[in-house]
């Protein structure tokens, strides 16, 4: 039964450690909060970002902004990659066709 109680007492001590531990790494200031800002952290800032911040506190009044309507054209822009080239081609291969344009027929009997 003595055996028991030096295994008793490492465990305790265990626990104990692993407890300050635990304590110690809580208490401690995350490092991104610690870090300064970098001088020129403010220039590398989009400024399309900063516009569409600004957008989305308008609430309703976005829909109406022509600024706000440009600034997500050009988000969605970025986002798809697209140029405005190719852009301008996938609207017309989507649109209508005009009403000079021959109509395809459809071949077969009904």
């Amino acid at each position: 039964m003595e055996s028991k109680r030096p295994l008793q007492i490492g465990a305790a001590i265990f626990v104990g450690l692993a407890l300050a531990m635990t304590l110690v790494q809580l208490r401690e200031e995350p490092e991104a909060a610690r870090r300064s800002p970098l001088p020129g952290a403010e220039a590398k800032v989009d400024p399309l970002a900063m516009q569409l911040r600004a957008c989305s506190t308008l609430g309703e009044q976005e829909l109406s902004s022509p600024a706000c309507r440009a600034a997500w054209a050009e988000k969605r822009r970025r986002f798809f990659g697209a140029t405005p080239s190719n852009a301008a081609g996938r609207r017309d291969e989507n649109a209508a066709p005009s009403a000079g344009a021959p109509q395809p027929t459809a071949s077969g009997s009904d």
